[in-house]
């Protein structure tokens, strides 16, 4: 970072120069002037000056009346004032205007030094601030989450509709679909985004410390509380708390979390002192809660009060058209900082890839391209250098639509389809020796349609994959 910099504008020499030469041994970069208008001369460049220290009194004008014309050039410039003539009133007007201390004279030049370090240690931590808050809202634009199928558009409509809102959202989908990732593009595309997103995993902590991870406990509330301490709520103020996994939870903190949903206040743990709370709840699962519902496992009420807007998440096996992009964007992740980057997938791994069944989901697709990254080193990646679960039939599912039954817990309609037309074009083939045109007649379909299908399904005999 570069060295701070700070103006100095007082018509007295002798205290220029001590302020010059005081905070120049502090590492700061100093700049004096003796008047109005030299001052803002010295503000006319693209760099403005972190600091301003002003003399009330100037020898062509006002230095108050210059605090405003420098804040019209550069508004995010601080301001500390310098006068012999102290008064509540100017005191006052110069809080007005923005000053953000006011310093009588004579003064002690440690006291000053002081005021300037805080001030600008103050003013550096509000920098980092903003320039995380930026680089975090630029990660979770829309734009920046992969993928092109018309079942993610569809969820990106979803979530660009909601994040203006406060409504509680419920996002579900199977274990690595990225339900955190839907849930921060919410957050950092809302008006709440300057304040904290806070994420706690229902299932990571036990059911007896979630209480306090949640509401805070106070000092003595049990043992080993040996101190207060702030509980995620409070922290999540004004902000975003999402509850990862909340199937989880147990039936005791269901019905506390159902009072924080209806009333928006609550108790650290051994306190009687109730707190308001601001926060927007998102919760995400992958169990069907309606069916937890049903079983007495997850409250009703509760259930309703979170289900408000509801987001479903594909499973990667139902977004098949985004593994090309999200291969490519993962494979671009791990290259960084490589000498010598892996150049891509050949056609071959990556129609194997695409007739994967992933129950990983994109977890388990960045997974593997991490691992590919490190194994493979430089160079295409081709089928033989994917593991063998990856590339050998077991990894596509014959179904024999016979002998289907549909369990009481639903299953995937999307997938079972895909897997009974495997089926179907596998004992096609299988019945005319893999001749393709015997077994498009069989199958009444034309000769192109059927190699299509069987190169992006990634079929072949039992022996070529031996």
């Amino acid at each position: 970072m570069q060295n701070q910099r700070i103006l100095v504008v007082d018509d007295e020499t002798s205290l220029r120069t001590a302020l010059f030469r005081a905070l120049d041994q502090r590492g700061y970069q100093v700049i004096t002037a003796g008047s109005k208008a030299e001052a803002f001369k010295m503000c006319q460049v693209d760099r403005p000056f972190d600091l301003v220290l002003v003399d009330l009194k100037l020898p062509d004008g006002d230095g108050l009346e210059l605090m405003t014309e420098l804040k019209s050039v550069h508004p995010h410039t601080t301001f500390i004032v310098l006068t012999g003539f102290a008064t509540i009133e100017v005191a006052v007007e110069a809080t007005r205007r923005g000053a953000y201390h006011f310093i009588t004279k004579p003064f002690n030049l440690d006291e000053v030094l002081n005021i300037v370090n805080k001030v600008l240690s103050h003013k550096n931590l509000e920098t980092e601030n903003y320039q995380l808050r930026t680089a975090l809202q630029k990660q979770y634009k829309f734009e920046n989450i992969v993928g092109q199928s018309a079942k993610i558009f569809e969820v990106l409509e979803m979530v660009e509709r909601v994040a203006e809102s406060d409504s509680t959202v419920l996002i579900t989908g199977e274990s690595g679909t990225g339900k955190e990732l839907i849930a921060k593009a919410i957050h950092f595309n809302s008006l709440r985004n300057k304040a904290p997103f806070i994420p706690i995993n229902c299932g990571a902590i036990p059911g007896e410390l979630l209480e306090s991870e949640l509401f805070g406990h106070v000092k003595g509330a049990f043992t080993g509380a040996t101190q207060n301490r702030i509980g995620r709520f409070e922290l999540a103020e004004n902000g975003t708390i999402f509850f990862d996994e909340i199937g989880d939870m147990s039936a005791n903190l269901q019905v506390k979390l159902l009072r924080v949903l209806q009333d928006r206040r609550f108790e650290p743990v051994g306190s009687t002192k109730t707190l308001s709370s601001n926060v927007r709840v998102i919760a995400a699962t992958n169990i069907d809660l309606d069916q937890a519902v049903a079983d007495g496992q997850f409250r009703e009420d509760l259930f309703y009060r979170l289900n408000v807007i509801p987001i479903r998440v594909p499973a990667l096996r139902e977004r098949t058209d985004d593994i090309p992009l999200l291969i490519s964007f993962f494979i671009n992740k791990f290259n960084q900082n490589k000498k010598e980057p892996i150049t891509g997938v050949s056609q071959g791994a990556l129609e194997v890839l695409c007739n994967y069944n992933w129950p990983g989901n994109i977890r388990e697709l960045e997974n593997l391209m991490e691992r590919m990254a490190i194994i493979k080193r430089t160079g295409i990646i081709d089928v033989l250098d994917l593991p063998e679960k990856y590339r050998t039939p077991s990894s596509i599912t014959l179904v024999d639509p016979s002998n289907v039954e549909i369990p009481d817990s639903g299953m995937d309609f999307n997938s079972a389809v895909n897997n009974y037309e495997n089926a179907l074009i596998m004992n096609a083939l299988e019945k005319t020796g893999w001749n393709r045109n015997q077994a498009a007649t069989l199958l009444r379909l034309n000769r192109t349609t059927l190699v299509e299908k069987i190169k992006k399904k990634g079929l072949r005999p039992p022996e070529a994959s031996a």
